[in-house]
């Protein structure tokens, strides 16, 4: 855990801004049923001020108007990202090319290697059977 703390904590002090990593990281969560990830992201996200609508409404964000073009682009990412087995072609070159027009290169690399972690972390999670519902915001800080 030690390193994935440390990654955590590069992608954490980069540029991409912090309520995009939450929301990828709530997606993320939302689709591999990792109930842990779910609780401790929407939790941090209230704790840094996001309003509950956006919170909410991450599971049917293409729907949803409250997200910028940068973070749907981020979400989208996200998405085909998480579900890499679903999709034989993988990332989209559109899904790639959209994230590129939002992201500079250094917060393109961090929100690829987010996509990556918490994957990773996801699964340690549902493997583990990590109950969800007791994290406290800033409890792993």
């Amino acid at each position: 855990m030690k390193h994935f703390t440390a990654a955590s904590r590069v992608i954490k002090e980069s540029t991409l801004p912090t309520a995009t990593q939450n929301l990828v990281m709530i997606r993320a969560s939302q689709i591999n049923g990792c109930g842990f990830c779910v609780d401790m992201h929407t939790k941090d996200l209230a704790h840094a001020g996001e309003t509950p609508v956006r919170i909410n409404l991450v599971a049917a964000w293409r729907e949803a108007t409250v997200f910028t073009d940068a973070e749907r682009a981020a979400l989208e990412l996200a998405e085909q990202g998480t579900r890499i087995a679903d999709a034989a072609g993988g990332v989209t070159d559109e899904a790639w090319a959209n994230a590129a027009k939002h992201y500079d290169e250094g917060q393109l690399s961090s929100l690829v290697s987010l996509i990556a972690l918490i994957n990773a972390a996801n699964r340690l999670n549902v493997i583990a059977r990590q109950p969800a519902g007791g994290y406290r915001p800033g409890q792993f800080a």
